[in-house]
């Protein structure tokens, strides 16, 4: 019996068949995907509480799934879901799909919110473009006495970020719908916050991914406004700057394409201790600054 036609099909030989036909339609993450897709489709928390066999539906759910990711239809718009530092968060089509690298950023960004926190008693995180909330809503899970600010422009992500944080349940977190790079955008927090975290568009122009999966993202979450991708990123940047108390820091995913111009850019707002700081493959994809102790400069990032 081949793809549950027929009778009741072995959770073996379905793995089998799916491993096979991700395999002929080039997937590179076939084990993975195949993983994902058997829990989707049976309703497991896990590989150990699929059953011995899929019933009717399930098989019917799972023949279906391993059909559109064989058309290299995203994994996640075919679950509705997405994994994020141990947080399941809805995903849809039109809206980024957060990838396992910005689980080191978020990372960053709890640690230093922690540190904050342990000097303090309290910290302020600000996520701008924040997209489905992803960053956001770990920082404000894994944290303790922090309030968190994440600002997303676009509807789409924005309307998504609104449903993942009501489904997480998190009260701290506070979405805002306006321009990351706006000076009015949360006004009433210039000079307070203790850290901004961001995952700005940033892919330069020659570094088009060229994976099918990747073209299902929009083109304005991800391209960074100019050639060398680095427009956005540094307008970003400056109005981190106004957003930071005296050495607050900034948390920035770049490409690490961009390692000496994210320096560079730092530098010339007058940050200190400018870093870039690897991700789990050892790529420098992540700009740590903080914003000086002294009064704020006021000049202008040109590109």
């Amino acid at each position: 019996m081949i793809g549950g036609d027929m009778g009741t099909w072995s959770i073996t030989d379905a793995r089998a068949w799916a491993r096979e036909r991700l395999t002929e339609a080039g997937i590179d993450s076939v084990d993975a995907d195949v993983r994902e897709l058997l829990e989707w489709a049976c309703d497991a928390s896990s590989q150990w509480d699929l059953p011995a066999e899929l019933n009717e539906d399930q098989a019917e759910k799972l023949r279906s799934a391993v059909g559109e990711r064989a058309l290299r239809i995203p994994l996640q718009h075919i679950t509705g879901r997405m994994f994020f530092r141990g947080l399941t968060l809805a995903a849809r089509p039109g809206v980024f799909v957060v990838r396992p690298e910005t689980e080191v950023l978020a990372g960053l960004a709890i640690d230093e919110a922690m540190a904050v926190v342990a000097r303090h008693g309290e910290a302020r995180v600000v996520d701008l473009c924040a997209g489905s909330g992803a960053i956001g809503l770990a920082v404000a899970t894994e944290t303790t006495c922090t309030e968190v600010w994440a600002v997303e422009k676009e509807a789409e992500p924005f309307a998504l970020a609104c449903q993942n944080r009501d489904a997480v349940g998190v009260p701290c977190l506070h979405l805002e719908r306006g321009d990351a790079t706006d000076p009015a955008t949360l006004a009433h927090l210039d000079g307070m916050v203790d850290v901004v975290v961001t995952n700005p568009p940033y892919v330069p122009a020659d570094e088009m991914p060229t994976q099918p999966e990747a073209s299902a993202d929009p083109h304005v979450a991800l391209y960074g406004g100019s050639p060398d991708g680095t427009e956005i990123p540094a307008r970003v940047a400056r109005r981190a700057l106004t957003l930071l108390r005296p050495g607050g820091v900034l948390l920035m995913e770049h490409s690490p394409s961009q390692e000496e111009a994210m320096v560079a850019i730092a530098a010339q707002l007058g940050m200190t201790d400018i870093a870039t700081l690897p991700d789990l493959t050892g790529r420098r994809r992540f700009l740590s600054a903080r914003a000086p102790e002294s009064t704020k400069p006021t000049a202008s990032v040109t590109q």
